[in-house]
C-alpha cells in the first residue's frame, strides 16, 4: 500500500490525551509474559503513551515514537521511557535490539509492508509484535443506540476508508507474521456524560465533520444522550472490546500468490 502519514489527531493532542481510555494492566502482564526477554520494547505510533507505560512496568526500557511531534509533547513522561517523533517506517532503532513491538490502536494508518520490513529488521530472532485495536464503547443499550447512530449516520461519511479494518476487528488488516493466540481483553472506564462527549470529540471523524460543515455534530445528538445517560452527574461503566494480534518472525513477507 502506497500511503503517507494521515495525521488525525495532532490539532487535538491534548484532548486526546485527556479523554482516551486506558488500557488494561493485564493485556501488558500478558505481553509481558509473551516476550522471551525485557531489555527493550517499542511502542510505535505510541500517542500519548498510554501502552509505553504499561509497558514501562514490565521492560527494562520503552522507546515510543510517534509521527506527529503534538502526540509525543503530550504524551505522558515516565523514567523508563524515552520518547521521539519518527514515522513507523523508519524508528531509527538499532537492528535486532527490540524485544517486544506494540502498536495500539494506530496499524491501520500504516503502509503496512515498509513497516513490516521495519518491524522485522528491529526485533530480535525470537521477538514479538502486539497489535491491536479497540472497538465501539458499551454503556447501556440506550446510550449504545445513539452512540451507534452517531458513528453511522451523523458522522458515518467523514470516518477514513482504514477505519473498516476497526469495525472488521483487525481480521482482515495485512499481519504477515506467525499468529499466536491471545486471550480477550477489555478497557473500562467510569465516566459521567462531559467525561463520554469529551472522548466522541476525540474522534477523527467528529474532527472532520467539524471542519468540514464548521458545526460540531455532538450538538445534533446531544439531547438523544442526554435521554439515554439519565443524570449528567451519574458515572456510568464503559467498555470496549480489545482485538489483539500477536506474532512472531517465522514468515515470509512475500504476498500468498
Amino acid at each position: 500500500m502506497n500511503r503517507e502519514f494521515k495525521d488525525h489527531f495532532s490539532r487535538h493532542a491534548g484532548e486526546y490525551a485527556r479523554y482516551r481510555p486506558d488500557y488494561p494492566p493485564d493485556l501488558f502482564e500478558f505481553l509481558a509474559q509473551s516476550a522471551r526477554r525485557h531489555e527493550l520494547a517499542w511502542d510505535c505510533a505510541t500517542g500519548n503513551g498510554q501502552a509505553a507505560l504499561g509497558l514501562s512496568a514490565y521492560f527494562d526500557r520503552v522507546i515510543a515514537t510517534d509521527a506527529s511531534a503534538p502526540q509525543v509533547q503530550n504524551a505522558a513522561r515516565h523514567e523508563k521511557v524515552s520518547y521521539f517523533t519518527a514515522p513507523a517506517e523508519q524508528s531509527d532503532l538499532p537492528s535486532h535490539s527490540v524485544d517486544l513491538i506494540t502498536v495500539a490502536q494506530a496499524l491501520h494508518w500504516f503502509r503496512f509492508e515498509p513497516f513490516y520490513q521495519e518491524a522485522r529488521r528491529v526485533l530480535r530472532p525470537d521477538g514479538i509484535i502486539a497489535v491491536w485495536c479497540y472497538g465501539l464503547s458499551r454503556v447501556t443499550p440506550a446510550v449504545d443506540k445513539v452512540v451507534h447512530h452517531y458513528y453511522t449516520n451523523v458522522v458515518g461519511s467523514c470516518w477514513p476508508p482504514e477505519r473498516r479494518y476497526i469495525d472488521e476487528k483487525y481480521q482482515t488488516i495485512p499481519f504477515m507474521f506467525t499468529e499466536m493466540p491471545a486471550p480477550e481483553f477489555h478497557m473500562k472506564a467510569e465516566w459521567n456524560l462531559d467525561e463520554f462527549m469529551g472522548y466522541l470529540h476525540t474522534w477523527s471523524a467528529t474532527q472532520r465533520f467539524q471542519q468540514k460543515n464548521e458545526q460540531n455534530p455532538l450538538d445534533m445528538i446531544r439531547r438523544a444522550l442526554v435521554g439515554a445517560w439519565g443524570a449528567p452527574n451519574a458515572r456510568l461503566a464503559v467498555r470496549w472490546p480489545i482485538y489483539l494480534r500477536l506474532g512472531r518472525i517465522t514468515v515470509s513477507l512475500s504476498r500468498p500468490s
